[in-house]
């Protein structure tokens, strides 16, 4: 109460996001921006904060929700002006290094993995499978396009190149979000967009991030060994999480642990 009682001093306040998973759309445990919103726009507004500090830990997944999300963290921090900290954890790496450049400062430990600057996409060839087996693949389209990348057709140059143009597009945009956010900070270095990763210091010695930190003690640093921190985390339903816990998404898990394993964790 006493933030609200004139001429009494109070003790500073920092919000602090967790942002950890694989960034998607759907599925169980991810991160997007029509699940996060009512936790970030909470964030940001309840209690008047002194600072917001996101706590990240992601290895990436989709670019538009990545940018979603730092937009709208961005948006409400210019709007409330409410300095904005990133703190990674494990990884922040493709989209979840774009959910760090949303942050006026980055830091890290000094075995986190930042950075994977780039663009990717994963799949199988199921074609000789089905042949083997018997199985006839039946596509119909209305335009040439319209059938792109079948993993039950054989792959064809032309869907390649295709797919190669989508990838340089969003590449790109990538690259801006992160010269926009970090300016003068990134260090000349040609290996910096081509999805190469760094961990700890070495992130920081190329730009990617501010200096090795963890969140409590450089709060407390910043703000005073009083500061209140105060969590906020997106939770399912308890109903929902009662029957994820029942009917566990094993693709999804598995998904998720191809997607950290990529960078050794």
């Amino acid at each position: 109460m006493k933030r609200f009682i004139p001429f009494v001093k109070s003790e500073p306040r920092v919000s602090v996001l967790r942002l950890q998973g694989i960034i998607a759309t759907a599925g169980r445990g991810r991160l997007n921006d029509a699940t996060l919103a009512p936790m970030i726009e909470k964030a940001f507004r309840r209690g008047r904060p002194d600072a917001v500090a996101l706590v990240i830990n992601s290895p990436g997944g989709s670019p538009v929700q990545s940018s979603l999300i730092a937009a709208r963290i961005r948006r409400l921090a210019d709007e409330k002006k409410i300095p904005v900290l990133a703190f990674v954890e494990d990884v922040a790496a493709s989209g979840g290094y774009w959910l760090a450049t949303a942050a006026d400062e980055i830091f890290a430990d000094p075995s986190s993995i930042v950075g994977s600057i780039g663009v990717i996409s994963s799949s199988f060839g199921l074609n000789k499978f089905i042949n083997r087996h018997g199985i006839e693949r039946r596509v119909h389209t209305a335009g040439n396009s319209k059938s792109m990348l079948d993993p039950f057709q054989p792959e064809k140059p032309e869907d390649v190149a295709r797919l190669g143009a989508i990838q340089e597009r969003v590449h790109r945009s990538f690259i801006e979000q992160v010269q926009a956010r970090r300016g003068q900070r990134l260090a000349e270095n040609g290996e910096l967009f081509t999805g190469e990763v760094w961990v700890g210091e070495a992130a920081r010695a190329v730009g990617l991030i501010d200096g090795i930190g963890h969140v409590v003690p450089k709060m407390k640093e910043r703000f005073g060994d009083k500061v209140r921190l105060v969590p906020y985390q997106h939770r399912r339903p308890f109903l929902g999480r009662f029957a994820a816990g029942l009917t566990a998404d094993l693709a999804a898990e598995i998904e998720a642990r191809a997607a950290y394993a990529r960078f050794g964790l």
